[in-house]
């Protein structure tokens, strides 16, 4: 496992870690990260991306953290009003016979 190489006393130390052994361990670094640890992955001494634990404001719900992701890019809003209780009931637009009535003359035109 990777330690730090430089300790700075002010700076919080992270973990980095070599895409292929990233590749064989990732499930070791995805329960550090889980534990509120970041992982900076590099490729030949490069970082190219960090793991680490989810933002505070993230749900745990992958369709709710989806939700949210649209909503702050814009692409989704909120709904105008919040409603309760059941839905109103429909109201019938004609009776049912005059809807058949009405079908089958359209039928007879063809």
């Amino acid at each position: 496992m990777a330690t730090c190489r430089y300790p700075v006393p002010t700076l919080a130390c992270k973990r980095s870690v070599g895409i292929k052994v990233l590749n064989s361990k990732l499930s070791e670094y995805v329960r550090l990260a889980a534990a509120d640890e970041t992982i900076l992955v590099t490729d030949r001494d490069r970082v190219v991306a960090e793991i680490g634990p989810p933002a505070p404001a993230r749900s745990a719900a992958v369709a709710d953290a989806h939700l949210a992701e649209l909503m702050r890019t814009g692409i989704l809003a909120p709904p105008s009003h919040v409603t309760t209780g059941a839905p109103p009931k429909p109201e019938p637009i004609a009776p049912l016979s005059e809807i058949l009535q009405q079908l089958d003359r359209d039928r007879g035109d063809r």
